[in-house]
């Protein structure tokens, strides 16, 4: 990757301008658009640092194209079944790399086998993006009053439906009048997930 190419994702991303980065890592705006024309391609030591700070990753290790470019918090537990609360604790990071940083937001830890026949299982990460609606039959993690789970939504005529992946494990039905009153809400769509050993 190159310099200029970590400064323009940045920009992007934040929607930040020259003048507002340079203020960022103590540089001139005029360095900055060198950085971005790419007529620099090297940092000093104390820029190095403080690029690396504000994007969280080792700008060496972005600029060399090693490893996984991008990290995403790990949010703690969610249940693949029903009746417990989110930990939200942020546990630690994930790397990621440059496709998946733009498809998703943060990582759950799954507990329980509700989910297991859609290759959901106990232990295994969930990769999770931010939205507040999905279409019907998505899996997405979902707030029920106080507790989160982990379920394929299904939209019926005045229906919602949380339907298990596991036949052990009884769908919940709720009407849109418990929909409002619990209430219930979509929290993120589930990307993917991955076991550890991985």
């Amino acid at each position: 990757m190159l310099l200029k190419d970590v400064i323009k994702d940045y920009k992007q991303k934040t929607g930040l301008n020259n003048e507002n980065i340079a203020k960022l890592l103590n540089v001139s705006k005029s360095t900055v658009g060198r950085w971005l024309s790419g007529d620099i391609n090297s940092l000093q030591s104390e820029t190095k640092k403080r690029l690396s700070d504000i994007l969280g990753n080792d700008i060496d290790q972005l600029l060399s194209n090693k490893g996984p470019l991008y990290k995403k918090p790990l949010l703690g537990y969610a249940k693949a079944g029903y009746d417990m609360y989110l930990e939200n604790n942020i546990e630690g990071y994930i790397e990621v790399n440059t496709s998946d940083d733009k498809k998703g937001d943060y990582f759950l830890r799954v507990k329980g086998d509700s989910m297991e026949l859609a290759h959901i299982h106990d232990g295994d990460l969930l990769f999770v993006k931010s939205v507040k609606e999905v279409r019907s039959g998505a899996i997405a993690v979902v707030r029920v009053g106080d507790e989160v789970t982990i379920k394929r939504v299904i939209y019926k005529p005045d229906l919602l439906i949380l339907e298990a992946a596991n036949p052990a494990v009884e769908n919940r039905y709720f009407t849109q009048k418990e929909v409002k009153e619990l209430p219930i809400e979509i929290l993120g769509k589930v990307i993917y997930a991955k076991s550890e050993f991985e």
